[in-house]
């Protein structure tokens, strides 16, 4: 089993959890809302829920346990657990999404390549089954170092609102030079 190593930030973000967490301690069920429905029925703000990007149909979040800084992931706001439950709408904007994700990690923070991907049904791995989302993960030529493979430890060197704010930068400049070059077409 591989251990995070989180920084005290990290007790701030936990503690926040109890607004938005079911009081039996899960973060969701197949019977009741995901913890995604929780966060987005919370009230909180993007920045305390670190939501980066929100869509007419989907949007985009920090995963609270990264495997690599800028790991996000994409999902619709109707809590949905399978593709095919995703209307025309939800289906090309959660893959738009993805693609502008993939655009804006490019953008503020220079990845080598990426893992993209979905876990669909329990016995996948996912955490969240019963709330289709997709994991857009950044990746760097040895980010997977010695602490991994010996201590069965990940350190996430850069703080979950630090790498949020950088995304939200760049998809509004995104964004900006998207208009800018639809208003200079002809």
């Amino acid at each position: 089993m591989i251990d995070n190593i989180w920084s005290g930030w990290r007790s701030q973000y936990v503690s926040g959890l109890d607004r938005v967490v079911a009081g039996d301690g899960r973060l969701g069920s197949v019977d009741g809302p995901s913890v995604f429905r929780k966060i987005l029925d919370s009230g909180l703000s993007d920045l305390e829920t670190f939501i980066v990007h929100r869509g007419d149909r989907v949007l985009t979040i920090m995963n609270s346990f990264p495997y690599s800084v800028g790991h996000v992931l994409i999902l619709p706001y109707r809590q949905v657990a399978e593709i095919s439950e995703l209307d025309s709408e939800e289906f090309g904007e959660l893959w738009t999404e993805v693609e502008t994700a993939v655009a804006v990690l490019r953008d503020a923070l220079g990845p080598d390549g990426f893992n993209i991907g979905l876990n669909l049904g329990a016995a996948s791995g996912g955490s969240v089954s019963e709330h289709l989302h997709v994991h857009v993960v950044p990746r760097w030529f040895g980010d997977a170092n010695f602490m991994v493979s010996t201590a069965s430890v990940k350190a996430i060197p850069e703080a979950l609102d630090v790498t949020a704010a950088r995304l939200r930068s760049a998809w509004e400049l995104r964004k900006n030079d998207r208009s800018t070059i639809r208003k200079e077409q002809p």
